[in-house]
């Protein structure tokens, strides 16, 4: 936040300070961009304060303070490129449910990326654009997460907790998120998210268990 804070400052030639304060709600070092929202929301928040654009400079610092940071700053359904830098927007995506589910315990990216070893996937499959959950699953079904395998090695229960995902009744696809440690399904809609992740809380009272519905809209 700091550092998004300074550099967008020193970029429109503000003075001024700004005091900030964050209330974390995801977990630390979880694969899920949570210091990346973090920064994203301070650049979007400081644009207003100052009254200042979030111009091509400033999706510039985003992608210089880590690789999720544009995407995030963006706020919309996007396909992502690059290390993160380049994003071709999409119209919007079924209003799906999600739940997430980590096990409390710090993930470290670089520590993943150590441990991975062979080629990534190359980006092969086509970018349609999913007009519903039937659309989205397929296309979803082509995709794997190349740093999956690194990190169960690093933290053995990634793979119960996708085991325990993929179990849910209405769950249609189970993937961890980004390095890890957190791992998602998806399902049909929010009410069967929200009633899947209220059992897996109560079953497994130490992970943290989230239930939500896949950002569908343009940016605001």
């Amino acid at each position: 936040m700091l550092r998004a804070a300074r550099a967008f400052a020193a970029h429109h030639g503000v003075a001024a300070g700004a005091a900030l304060h964050l209330t974390k709600n995801l977990p630390v070092a979880s694969g899920i961009g949570g210091g990346s929202s973090d920064a994203a929301a301070t650049l979007r928040a400081l644009a207003a304060l100052w009254q200042r654009p979030i111009d091509d400079a400033a999706m510039r610092i985003a992608a210089s303070l880590g690789a999720d940071v544009p995407a995030c700053l963006d706020g919309r359904p996007v396909w992502v490129s690059g290390i993160g830098e380049r994003l071709s927007p999409l119209p919007g995506l079924p209003p799906l449910g999600i739940v997430l589910a980590n096990p409390h315990r710090e993930l470290a990216t670089a520590a993943v990326f150590r441990a991975r070893q062979g080629d990534f996937t190359t980006d092969q499959f086509v970018r349609a654009t999913p007009r519903s959950a039937v659309g989205l699953f397929g296309l979803l079904r082509q995709c794997r997460n190349d740093l999956t395998e690194a990190a169960q090695g690093l933290m053995p229960e990634i793979a119960t907790m996708l085991d325990r995902l993929a179990a849910m009744p209405g769950a249609y696809i189970t993937r961890m998120s980004g390095s890890g440690a957190t791992c998602f399904a998806l399902f049909a809609d929010r009410g069967l998210a929200e009633a899947a992740a209220a059992e897996l809380a109560a079953t497994e009272p130490g992970w943290w268990v989230r239930a939500g519905e896949l950002l569908s809209g343009a940016a605001s």
